[in-house]
């Protein structure tokens, strides 16, 4: 229509095939727990509290406090919510492809370094979070376990839900609990080590990476011996196409400020809508291909010094500069005009 015309919208046709509503379906109910499922979780209990059913919300809670440091002994993992079929339409949406570069040794726990964060680390969360990519399969004998933040642990019904598929707090008692040899064999740690201040630079064909100033995860794998493992996600910066933020703007000083208060960027996901293709929440078909590189072998110190820290964040850094060059070419079309810029 005119209406239309005039306003740039571009309508998704009538015939689009039931499987592939059937994705949009299952990418739309995912960026929505992402960004609404912790409040619909409260507003859950509030309504219990405020019922019948009272003594329900009240005997949930106390379940919940004697429960709150689960997030840090590793989790409580449900395989079949792992293998609900919303989380293989989610995958297929994009669609994601898991890459292997080398065999993981099952006698030992690694921790997966994974860059970049995007918007909401759309691909990570696909591959640690759910068995839609045959994680166990392409990796025989190991666990995965997506790492974020404690307080996503403190919000009911919600805490149950990501702990179910995996997750586990990214306090560093919980990663040397994980990463303990004498204690388990085969974890894989996935730790996206921009955090939500590297989801504010997140923009299409951008692959910027908060590192320099990230050294935690490298004392942590000096600590545990845990080898690290660099991960990539080619198209996760493709994702959304969130609103431009320069770096001394409005905007951008406004996002720091809740960022640095709460821990969350608030980051405005822009892509489609369920008829059309021109903006709404839902994340935009894009390929995802997560690259799992080869491990660098990490010297176990029990307390390292920050000399010996700096070395391995030095090595690690050239590591994952290489990597990025060796696999870009296969994954990205303009690949000669995108390079890795750490910050």
């Amino acid at each position: 229509s005119r209406v239309s015309e005039a306003l740039g919208i571009q309508w998704a046709p009538r015939d689009v095939p039931m499987i592939r509503r059937l994705q949009t379906l299952a990418a739309a109910a995912w960026i929505s727990l992402i960004l609404f499922g912790e409040a619909i979780s409260i507003y859950l209990l509030y309504r219990l509290v405020y019922s019948r059913l009272w003594w329900v919300a009240f005997l949930y809670l106390v379940w919940m406090i004697n429960d709150i440091d689960t997030c840090n002994k590793g989790g409580r993992r449900w395989e079949w919510v792992r293998n609900w079929a919303w989380w293989r339409y989610y995958c297929e949406y994009f669609p994601m492809n898991l890459i292997k570069t080398t065999e993981l040794d099952p006698s030992k726990n690694y921790l997966f370094a994974c860059f970049p964060h995007g918007v909401v680390s759309t691909g990570i969360l696909g591959l640690f979070n759910t068995n839609a990519l045959n994680f166990y399969k392409v990796f025989p004998g190991m666990t995965p376990h997506f790492i974020t933040l404690r307080g996503h642990f403190l919000v009911p019904f919600f805490r149950d839900l990501i702990m179910a598929m995996g997750s586990c707090s990214s306090s560093v008692e919980s990663l040397l609990y994980l990463l303990n040899k004498k204690k388990h064999q085969g974890k894989c740690v996935a730790l996206v080590v921009g955090g939500a201040a590297e989801a504010l630079d997140a923009h299409p064909g951008e692959y910027k990476v908060i590192l320099s100033r990230r050294k935690g995860f490298i004392r942590v794998a000096i600590q545990s011996g845990a080898p690290l493992v660099p991960v990539l996600t080619f198209g996760e910066p493709d994702v959304f196409r969130p609103m431009n933020n320069p770096e001394n703007g409005f905007l951008r000083k406004f996002q720091d400020k809740f960022r640095q208060l709460t821990g969350i960027s608030p980051v405005v996901p822009v892509g489609r809508g369920f008829m059309q293709y021109s903006f709404g929440i839902i994340p935009l078909r894009t390929p995802l291909t997560i690259v799992v590189g080869k491990p660098m072998e990490v010297k176990r110190i029990i307390e390292p010094t920050n000399e010996e820290v700096d070395a391995v964040h030095a090595e690690f850094t050239q590591t994952l500069i290489k990597f990025f060059n060796e696999e870009k070419s296969k994954y990205l079309k303009n690949h000669q005009d995108v390079q890795l810029t750490i910050i």
